[in-house]
């Protein structure tokens, strides 16, 4: 009778040594499965952050940036009717988009009172000569915006080997020397490239003034 009640604590002890190891393995089990859930949502929170800022950088930075000087061109009173000027793509950029559908071109003149909204009518594919400036002012007869691209491959796209002129047409509006304006080019991606120029005085009818 000893010997078989000695014989059935032996078996209860090994029965609650297997059920104690069980729940030892499923608690490193569990354990495990949370470390690796836990470092997955650091590794993916980590490059949501990265990809985050660099989102943020790259909205905060302009697409575009001016490559060279403003150039208007006065009407037969001596005021500014056009406007152009060179740019190029930002640093770490690889591409934009200048269609009429990706850009917006508006020109704000406080001290004449006017406000040109959205005149951009897109890329004017068939000039390709950057010297011949009165030929591509000639072919904005009306208030509008183009952009001439030039060494390009036939698309809208401005691309890293390429350069682009921009030019307005302010149509029955004029400015004024002594007077300030500003052009916003707003593309689909990156920040707003903003030019501001004060015109000097004494301006030369139906001439090109260079305002720097």
């Amino acid at each position: 009778m000893e010997k078989t009640r000695r014989k059935l604590l032996r078996n209860k002890r090994a029965i609650v040594g297997i059920e104690a190891a069980i729940v030892l393995i499923a608690f490193v089990v569990v354990a495990s499965a949370l470390a690796y859930i836990a470092i997955n949502m650091g590794f993916f929170a980590s490059q949501k952050s990265k990809d985050t800022i660099s989102r943020g950088i790259s909205e905060a930075t302009s697409a575009l940036e001016l490559d060279g000087s403003v150039i208007a061109k006065t009407d037969s009173d001596g005021k500014i009717k056009y406007i152009a000027f060179p740019v190029k793509l930002s640093v770490g950029r690889s591409e934009v988009d200048l269609g009429a559908n990706a850009t917006v071109v508006s020109v704000y003149a406080p001290d004449d009172s006017f406000t040109l909204l959205d005149i951009y009518n897109g890329v004017n594919q068939s000039l390709n000569d950057p010297s011949n400036l009165d030929t591509i002012i000639n072919s904005l007869s009306s208030q509008g915006a183009v952009f001439i691209i030039y060494n390009d491959d036939n698309d809208t796209v401005l691309e890293r080997n390429e350069k682009a002129f921009l030019v307005i047409n302010l149509g029955n509006n004029t400015i004024d020397e002594y007077h300030d304006f500003k052009v916003e080019v707003r593309t689909e991606k990156g920040a707003t490239l903003t030019v501001e120029r004060t015109v000097p005085g004494g301006l030369p009818a139906s001439d090109y003034v260079d305002l720097g």
